[in-house]
């Protein structure tokens, strides 16, 4: 019995971007929401209040960094410049994977959403303030996780949800051994 060619989906663009739209707005309105609640009931560099004793609060922290803190630093002034032209570029990037013609199923395309929602909840603030609001604190006895906001949560599990796509596409396209 002769084997089925195999002929590649193509997804419903309409419906891709409708959903990669509709999960970037979600985060970026719960990021910008989360944010301005901050800004208004904490006082910058204090704590708020605790959540679980011990492990996490919710702060109000600024960061003029990248993720994890990265290049938070007061001695140097281009990271706004820089990280604006970083988020830029990365827009730029998820719109070219947005408009693949492959059908890279439901990961792919809410990993997008969520990556786009977050990319665009940072840069506001970027262009907006100069720096990112972070505010959830996780710790352990004197051990501080970097603090984080909505728009991180987004762009790591956007960022998770990407990596399975690929890993579900690579197992989806395994060669004929003729």
């Amino acid at each position: 019995m002769p084997k089925a060619a195999r002929v590649p989906c193509k997804p419903d663009m309409g419906r891709r971007y409708r959903t990669i739209g509709l999960v970037a707005a979600i985060v970026f309105v719960l990021d910008q929401l989360s944010k301005l609640w901050i800004q208004q009931t904490i006082s910058v560099w204090e704590k708020g209040f605790t959540v679980i004793p011990g492990f996490f609060d919710i702060v109000h922290i600024l960061n003029r960094g990248a993720a994890f803190g990265f290049l938070n630093r007061h001695d140097i002034d281009w990271q706004r410049p820089f990280f604006i032209v970083v988020s830029i570029l990365a827009l730029g990037l998820i719109w070219v994977l947005a408009r693949s013609q492959e059908d890279d199923g439901p990961f792919y395309v809410y990993g997008l959403g969520l990556i786009l929602g977050g990319a665009l909840g940072n840069l506001m603030d970027r262009a907006r303030l100069g720096v990112v609001v972070d505010f959830l604190d996780f710790y352990v006895g004197d051990m501080h996780w970097p603090a984080f906001n909505v728009a991180d949560m987004g762009i790591c599990v956007g960022a998770a949800a990407l990596l399975v796509s690929f890993y579900q596409q690579r197992r989806r396209c395994v060669p004929d051994n003729n």
